[in-house]
Formats: structure tokens, sequence, C-alpha cells
């Protein structure tokens, strides 16, 4: 089980109201096991922080960049290395590479650890 701050559960239920398209793409082909037979969840809370998208089962925070995070390098940083420190991998993916190349990112995504280990 992941504790997390519950002041942040109000601000994930905005955030999936306000997902941008790339999140929406990615969102789309992850929901309802279609990825893997795995079961993700969107904007979920993990300690002070939340993730874009999130699979117990593989223990992965999927991070989606877009213009929103060009001045945030550090804060991201010290987020993953908080996410890492609770043995979650994190995979950061660009926006545009979503927008581009959507089937492209997901075959991408099937060969990245641990989902090549499930």
């Amino acid at each position: 089980m992941i504790l997390y701050d519950g002041r942040l559960k109000e601000r994930t239920r905005e955030q999936r109201k306000s997902w941008n398209l790339a999140e929406a793409m990615m969102w789309q082909k992850l929901q309802k096991k279609q990825f893997l037979g795995l079961p993700f969840t969107r904007q979920k809370p993990i300690g002070y922080y939340y993730a874009d998208l999130y699979c117990h089962q593989a223990k992965v925070v999927i991070e989606i960049d877009g213009v929103s995070h060009n001045n945030t390098k550090e804060y991201d940083a010290e987020r993953d290395e908080y996410m890492q420190g609770l043995g979650l991998t994190v995979i950061r993916i660009s926006d545009i590479d979503i927008k581009m190349n959507i089937n492209k990112v997901i075959e991408w995504l099937k060969t990245q650890y641990p989902f090549n280990q499930l």
C-alpha cells in the first residue's frame, strides 16, 4: 500500500478533469487492463506527490512531460527520487512523442523494465 498526503485527494480529482491531449491518449491505451493486462490508475497520490499514471502490480509510474515540465527539472528530480525510494520505477515520456506516434510509444513501453519481466 502506498501512503499519501490526504490533502492531495481533492487535487487529483481536479487533475483528472483537466487532462491534456497526450495524457488522455495514454489513458485510452492503458485503461481497463488494455496494456499487458495490467491495471493502471491515473493521477495517483504518492506521498506528497501524484503520478500521472501508476501501475501497482508492476510498481511503475509513468510521467507525461509537456511544456509544464520545462521549468520544473529540480522538482521532477526530487519527486522521481522520492518515488524511486519507495521501490517504484519512474518512466518519463514526452507528450510530443505520444502525440506523434502513440503506438510506437506503447511498443517501446512493452520493452521497459519491469513490464518485460511480467
